[in-house]
């Protein structure tokens, strides 16, 4: 235990630049050596990295158009307000990232080293499959390192971040410069290659050696070895669908308006034939799962959830927790117990558009300001919780304006909304958190859903084609939103006529895909770099909405400090001041 300790405590203080604390000592030279003999402790350092993958519910959201919060001191809060510095980041991932990733390339080094298993199948599959992983993941740390630290450097080049391939040790020159933009997408693709070719599709046992996949085959002369491996055993490992949706997430990204360049080569067309290769896995448009709108509160799917399974819905999930109101805890409005953390805006709401697809502010909308949540979106009662909502293992009625003389009103507490609204979704409402009768359910948090891949494939396929356009592929941008559309129940009464008058615009179907994109994903994490890599507005001042009788008051609630720089975030402060060949990102000091 000591040598573990010894060398998982010297890469970290690698990563951290303490070069003279990272001495030769014997005993550290020694615990690589117990790699070989011992399974459990090499496989350990693909299990730290897994541990450091950033949250899919970062809470990034309170820095956007869509939410605020109540906690005074939020980082978020303070970073939308204008204290966000390259000192101050809270999407700062440069340390954690860059350490796992030094877990996997000391993996990857001693690997072949390894005694997986005495049986000789057996080792190769293991061998292979943790390969892949490593691969995978080294390729997934590498894109949120771009997608959080890439941009315009203070020289004027489009620049991604280090890429760092090796262990590196003591002797090691850390002194890196960044790798421009297309070195690093072109590095993830890399590594990629290396997972998908290592990996299966997905992780499930088979019934007959006909059914193991090509590349496995002459390796595995079992079922039940290739099921000791690559069966359901492994679900919820690094798989090849995995790196094929973070192939799509890196070629959206190196598509989008804030990273066109001319040493870019990432195209839209790219972009939208990676998402279709997952899409056409999935069965194409019929694929799409129908019950995915709800994801998080369809009750007997997740309650049913066994042996690594998924929902139709996931590419990729956390394990499932049980006994849980975590979530509920946080945000449920003090009247259901809960703290209320994340408060919906105006702004959010007014995007969900009318039942009949219109947008509100469209003349065909009938939207009525004086019924403001009749007639709309199923999305938006799914997902916000506004005034006179049911919600809760009693339906309690929410009342939500700052004279309704509940708690749940407008700053009436600390725990109160700022806005009028409180999240929904991520919330299951079975759970009741009366501190008398507490009671938990089962949850999971995703990390990758279908919907924001075939999202990502509307997107990149208007761009490429326009609206109607196909490409090789058998469906478009307009076959993908309708199919989301109709899914939530929109449009169905009158043919969807706004979807129909936008596929003859590109512009006018653009602003739809983002606003879908932005209404499917909510508090998800993703406004926060949507915004960013759409090169879009980022000071919109968050809206609210105090309801008392039928009085309806439109307010102001959080202002917004962005500066144009800022659609890229910053190298930290830090690792400037300990490396003379880092650049900078304009506009950062």
């Amino acid at each position: 235990m000591k040598m573990k300790i010894l060398i998982l405590g010297a890469i970290v203080m690698v990563l951290s630049g303490c070069k003279k604390l990272m001495t030769a000592d014997p005993e550290n030279q020694k615990s690589i050596a117990q790699m070989y003999t011992d399974a459990s402790y090499a496989q350990g350092f693909l299990v730290n990295a897994y541990r450091s993958i950033p949250a899919y519910y970062d809470n990034s959201d309170y820095g956007t158009d869509d939410a605020v919060t109540n906690q005074k001191n939020n980082s978020y809060l303070q970073m939308a307000k204008g204290s966000w510095t390259a000192a101050n980041n809270p999407v700062n991932l440069w340390q954690s990232a860059y350490g796992a990733i030094q877990y996997l390339n000391l993996f990857l080094e001693n690997v072949d080293k390894v005694k997986w298993a005495d049986d000789v199948q057996a080792a190769k599959l293991f061998n292979m499959r943790m390969r892949g992983e490593a691969y995978g993941l080294r390729a997934l740390f590498t894109y949120f390192l771009l997608r959080n630290h890439s941009g315009v450097g203070s020289d004027g080049r489009l620049l991604g971040v280090p890429i760092i391939t090796n262990y590196l040790t003591v002797n090691s020159n850390f002194n890196l410069p960044r790798a421009n933009f297309d070195e690093c997408v072109k590095q993830i693709y890399k590594d990629l290659d290396s997972a998908e070719a290592n990996l299966p599709l997905e992780y499930n046992s088979v019934t007959a050696l006909g059914q193991i996949p090509p590349q496995f085959a002459s390796t595995a002369k079992t079922v039940e070895v290739y099921n000791r491996v690559m069966g359901d055993y492994s679900r919820q490992l690094f798989n090849a669908l995995i790196a094929k949706s973070f192939r799509a997430r890196t070629a959206l990204l190196a598509a989008s308006p804030a990273f066109q360049n001319g040493s870019n080569t990432g195209t839209w067309t790219n972009a939208a034939d990676y998402a279709a290769t997952i899409i056409d896995y999935k069965g194409g448009i019929g694929g799409l799962a129908s019950n995915g709108i709800t994801y998080y509160a369809n009750t007997s799917e997740i309650d049913a959830l066994s042996g690594g399974s998924n929902p139709k819905e996931i590419i990729w999930r956390e394990n499932i927790s049980t006994n849980n109101g975590d979530q509920e805890a946080q945000n449920y409005p003090p009247s259901l117990f809960g703290t209320g953390y994340m408060n919906p805006t105006q702004n959010l709401v007014d995007a969900f558009p009318m039942l009949n697809g219109y947008p509100i502010s469209n003349a065909s909308s009938n939207y009525d300001p004086t019924k403001p949540y009749a007639g709309r979106d199923p999305r938006l009662a799914y997902y916000i919780i506004y005034n006179g909502s049911k919600e809760g293992v009693s339906n309690t009625v929410i009342y939500t304006g700052s004279a309704s003389g509940t708690d749940d009103g407008i700053n009436v507490k600390e725990t109160s909304t700022r806005t009028g609204y409180y999240m929904k979704k991520r919330l299951r409402m079975d759970v009741n958190r009366n501190p008398s009768a507490t009671s938990g359910k089962t949850h999971y948090n995703p990390r990758i859903r279908y919907t924001e891949i075939y999202l990502n494939y509307a997107e990149a396929a208007n761009e490429a084609w326009g609206p109607l356009g196909t490409g090789s592929h058998a469906y478009s941008a307009y076959d993908v939103i309708k199919a989301i559309r109709k899914r939530a129940g929109i449009g169905t009464t009158n043919g969807d006529a706004y979807l129909e008058e936008c596929k003859a615009d590109k512009d006018k179907m653009r602003e739809l895909i983002h606003n879908e994109r932005r209404l499917e994903l909510c508090f998800e994490s993703f406004r926060f770099w949507d915004l960013r890599r759409w090169k879009q507005n980022l000071n919109e001042t968050a809206r609210g909405l105090d309801v008392n009788a039928n009085v309806y008051t439109p307010i102001a609630v959080e202002e917004r400090a962005y500066k144009d720089y800022m659609n890229y975030g910053p190298i930290p402060f830090s690792e400037l001041l300990k490396y003379g060949n880092l650049i900078q990102n304009k506009g950062w000091n």
